[in-house]
């Protein structure tokens, strides 16, 4: 596999022992003491009375199946979310969850935040501000430094990479967000492996593909009938899309806990970058030869000239997942959209009101 690279441009982060953290057109410190990011958790790992405790911030789709997947191995999981209805919903599926806003965070909170070993960080950044927790990162270091975190782990995206005509990138391409999210996500990046550090706390970024799992996939779009939006309309322009299962995130995830790596950037996707016209007409034949004639129409598998906007731009990339296999010794569930799109429907009863 050829992978593309632009050397003339710095990559966002990749810290090793003695070396800088550079990123382009974002101020940040210009060192990053990585023994001492380390030193919590090879001193607490030492603890064998220790339980297990996983912080995540922001409990939506990915939180939640890696709640339900850390508490069948022992986990002690706790979370946040933002509505009543949302705390509601998480104590009835057996979760501890606390309403949080990160652009006030609330000290009680934070304080139960520190009291756990490991902190998953899954809130978008917010456009025009940044990733809002870091809005606040003296406090949360005030808050956080003493406490018994070991391990952090911010959830980002591959739109930080940009565009590169459709090769192969890996963690080592250096990235060119073009819009204000992806922008917005580097700089996340960025801002969480330094408080990190400052913190004394092992750091990992993992970049992930377009998220789909069982109520949360091309299966469950098509069910619904509906015009597509805008939005997926457009990204049905694009020759390649880099996906990942969710089940896999919680691998990738679990795997890096095993193998803390301060630092450490990991591609989260899987082996098939396939277009998005492709994955709904995969789709669409699982649904007719589960529920023959039951599909009224073809509005969400249109044909993709119809779908293709006048002007649309094209951020065409392939997302390669080597690091996490050879690193993290990742195997796949679900290394193509085929895999994770019959396991969905599969478990599916039938989503069809009788006449």
């Amino acid at each position: 596999m050829d992978i593309c690279r632009l050397p003339s441009q710095p990559a966002l982060i990749h810290l090793r022992q003695g070396q800088t953290a550079e990123v382009s057109s974002i101020k940040t410190p210009s060192f990053c003491p990585i023994s001492r990011c380390s030193l919590r958790y090879e001193s607490s790992t030492k603890k064998s009375d220790s339980k297990h405790g996983m912080f995540i911030l922001g409990m939506g789709f990915v939180g939640q199946f890696l709640a339900a997947d850390l508490k069948t191995g022992g986990w002690e999981v706790t979370g946040s979310c933002t509505t009543t209805a949302r705390k509601q919903k998480l104590e009835e599926m057996g979760f501890h969850a606390h309403i949080f806003d990160a652009n006030e965070p609330q000290l009680e909170v934070l304080d139960i935040m520190k009291c756990h070993s490991h902190l998953l960080i899954s809130i978008p950044p917010v456009l025009r501000v940044g990733d809002p927790m870091l809005q606040h990162k003296e406090l949360l270091k005030e808050r956080l430094k003493d406490g018994n975190l070991q391990w952090l782990g911010y959830l980002s995206s591959t739109s930080v990479y940009g565009n590169s005509g459709g090769a192969w990138v890996d963690e080592e391409f250096p990235p060119r967000p073009i819009t204000e999210s992806a922008k917005a996500r580097m700089a996340a990046e960025e801002g969480w492996l330094h408080l990190a550090c400052d913190v004394g706390v092992t750091a990992q970024i993992f970049r992930l593909g377009g998220i789909y799992g069982p109520g949360r996939s091309a299966i469950d779009t098509i069910l619904k009938q509906e015009p597509l939006s805008k939005g997926q309309k457009m990204r049905f322009s694009r020759h390649y899309t880099s996906r990942i299962h969710a089940a896999d995130i919680c691998q990738a995830l679990k795997a890096s806990i095993q193998r803390p790596s301060p630092g450490k950037i990991y591609n989260v996707v899987d082996d098939d970058p396939a277009p998005r016209e492709q994955v709904f007409t995969f789709a669409r034949n699982l649904v007719e030869k589960k529920w023959p004639g039951h599909l009224t129409s073809n509005k969400s598998s249109e044909d993709a000239t119809s779908l293709n906007p006048q002007g649309a731009s094209r951020v065409e990339k392939r997302v390669s997942n080597k690091r996490i296999k050879s690193e993290l010794g990742v195997r796949l569930l679900y290394p193509s959209y085929k895999s994770g799109l019959r396991s969905i429907i599969e478990l599916m009863e039938k989503p069809f009101r009788q006449s």
